[in-house]
């Protein structure tokens, strides 16, 4: 008998493939690749679990469950890539194409230019304005707290800190608020790895973004809890990785403990509608 779905799902859950992943290997769309994955009807099946079974038959790594190699090696805790050609010159000229970028690109924009890198496409990011970056300091400031009383191992971070979510070189994130709970991932260049709690603030140029294209970076990368204020709808959306992308949504009214912390880490989302009633207009 030939490959699974279920067979699929195992293999994807012990080796950490990520769904763009497995669809470069295979050949198979992520879109057709990700509706598999999630039980919907795809035309064709019988092909896609053809083609994804040519591609894992002969891969032992994934079979044993052991983890992915990297296209790349550290060297003094700073990736190295093999420089490419064509890599961003500065000019304001993009050479290659949204989905070609690669950390060279990234590490070769000019400082004024702050950006994010997620397999392959380049965004810009805006500076942030004042509401957003007194709610991310606002929640730093308690979860810190919280973890210096305790006597935590955990460290949170606030961006901007590069975090490289992927064992591969076409992703760069800058989370707003985030905590690292495994301090190996800590390299001289940032993050390596998937945080342990994400939290992002939306914005009317990140809202697509935080909510579509990162939201299945974070999960497939294995964030165990994701967090996404929305100061225009006033609401705190929340994704647990056990929960299977699930939303927990609340208004910003009491307040909520983190999951991580298995609720002890409350965050009093009061104090984050009154930031919002006083500096809100500073957003219009």
């Amino acid at each position: 008998m030939g490959i699974t779905l279920t067979d699929i799902r195992r293999i994807k859950a012990e080796t950490g493939y990520s769904v763009a992943e497995l669809s470069e290997y295979s050949g198979v769309p992520v879109e057709t690749l990700q509706k598999l994955l999630d039980g919907d009807s795809v035309d064709m099946m019988e092909g896609v679990l053809s083609a994804l079974e040519r591609t894992l038959s002969g891969n032992e790594a994934m079979r044993s469950g052991e983890p992915k190699s990297c296209t790349y090696a550290f060297q003094n805790n700073v990736p190295s890539m093999v420089a490419d050609s064509r890599s961003y010159n500065g000019t304001g000229q993009d050479e290659k194409r949204q989905g070609e970028y690669t950390l060279e690109d990234y590490y070769n924009m000019p400082d004024d230019r702050r950006v994010e890198l997620i397999d392959g496409v380049i965004y810009d990011m805006a500076a942030p304005a004042p509401l957003h970056q007194l709610i991310a300091g606002m929640v730093y400031a308690r979860i810190l707290a919280f973890i210096e009383k305790n006597k935590g191992k955990c460290i949170p971070f606030i961006a901007p800190a590069d975090v490289q979510l992927d064992c591969d070189s076409k992703t760069m994130v800058q989370p707003d608020v985030f905590i690292i709970c495994e301090q190996d991932r800590l390299k001289r260049f940032g993050i390596y790895g998937a945080p342990d709690f994400v939290l992002e603030i939306l914005s009317g140029s990140t809202r697509k973004k935080d909510m579509t294209v990162k939201l299945m970076k974070y999960m497939e990368a294995g964030v165990r809890e994701y967090w996404v204020i929305d100061p225009e709808k006033r609401l705190l959306i929340v994704y647990i990785g056990e929960d299977e992308g699930k939303p927990r949504i609340y208004p910003l009214r009491g307040d909520v403990g983190m999951n991580l912390y298995d609720g002890k880490l409350r965050i009093d989302l009061n104090e984050i509608n009154d930031l919002i009633d006083r500096f809100g207009s500073l957003e219009e």
